[in-house]
């Protein structure tokens, strides 16, 4: 397989590989399960408060490479000079509307207006758990904020107009497609999902993965994806890879195609080279499934040999060749 650029057939985007995203069926074969385990979809007990301290970033990392995870698939990476904010979801509900939704399990760890001057802004696709419109609203209009570039895959830059992003400042991307923000060269590549924020405008605007490669360190971000075998070309062509962030939770078989899971996740780590460390992701802070809410992580957690670099929400933390980080905040 060729890594290329996205297809279209009419006004809708394709997959790079067949894939089945369930309708109407199956809501009808997910309700009767709804409604059996509910409590363990949720932590039972109150989660945090996890705090950022934001003076932090006054210091850059030593290694060069430092995250903070948000929470689900939200995070802050600092690379090489760059600082660049992925998929920012400070919502309440990752919903339509704030009053009925999934609920986050634990509130922000560090408010946007604290947030570090930042180089750019990555929206892998439209979903509302990784572009929240109160988010976009609030941070395109922070004045230390205005330098920032809004990187997005193809057709994804009307919504964040029309969320408040001036179009000079946004940037959409087709798979391969490259820009860089500071001294990292950020590349969209394919990913297995879809898009839509509504069950009528699906597959209308592109989603991707990404690669950020700067001078010295590398990471890939598979954002939301099922598996599929470009995993072994991406690793091939752009890795090694320092940190490989992954999507572990919100899976069924019911949806393999688009969402990976914890198995698939290990299997994708692999194919892409298996190389560096393992970051769980797209899990700990909304119910989008109906799996109990640690079981992605207890899975990851027991796998043998695995190298996994996942510390608690809000923790900014450098990543170090080999060293693991295996947090248990959430037990």
């Amino acid at each position: 397989m060729q890594l290329k650029l996205a297809e279209q057939l009419g006004k809708r985007f394709l997959n790079p590989v067949p894939t089945k995203v369930g309708g109407l069926s199956t809501i009808f074969k997910v309700g009767p399960r709804f409604f059996t385990g509910s409590a363990a979809r949720s932590p039972q007990q109150p989660l945090g408060p996890f705090r950022t301290d934001p003076r932090i970033y006054r210091v850059a990392p030593e290694s060069r490479l430092r995250i903070t995870w948000m929470g689900h698939s939200s995070s802050l990476l600092e690379l090489d000079g760059a600082r660049i904010l992925i998929d920012p979801v400070w919502e309440e509900r990752a919903a339509p509307a704030q009053w009925i939704g999934p609920k986050r399990f634990f509130a922000p760890p560090l408010a946007l207006e604290d947030l570090p001057p930042l180089d750019a802004v990555i929206i892998s696709h439209d979903h509302y758990d990784h572009l929240g419109e109160a988010t976009v609203r609030q941070l395109a209009g922070i004045e230390s904020q205005r330098h920032a570039r809004w990187l997005t895959p193809l057709g994804v830059g009307a919504l964040l107009q029309r969320m408040g992003v001036e179009p000079e400042r946004i940037t959409e991307l087709n798979w391969t497609e490259q820009v860089k923000a500071g001294s990292v060269q950020i590349t969209a590549l394919p990913a297995r999902h879809f898009s839509g924020r509504s069950l009528f405008n699906r597959f209308e605007t592109l989603w991707a993965s990404f690669v950020f490669t700067g001078p010295t360190r590398n990471v890939y971000y598979g954002a939301d994806s099922g598996e599929w075998e470009g995993f072994g070309e991406i690793g091939a062509n752009f890795g090694p890879f320092d940190l490989t962030m992954l999507e572990v939770g919100a899976s069924d078989p019911l949806w393999a195609d688009i969402h990976m899971g914890p198995e698939g996740a290990v299997r994708s780590f692999r194919a892409l080279g298996g190389h560096g460390l393992f970051m769980p992701i797209h899990w700990g802070l909304f119910d989008l499934a109906l799996h109990p809410w640690r079981q992605p992580i207890e899975y990851i957690v027991a796998v043998d040999g695995l190298t996994i670099w996942s510390p608690a929400p809000g923790a900014p933390t450098e990543v170090l060749p080999g060293q693991e980080i295996r947090s248990d905040w959430w037990r």
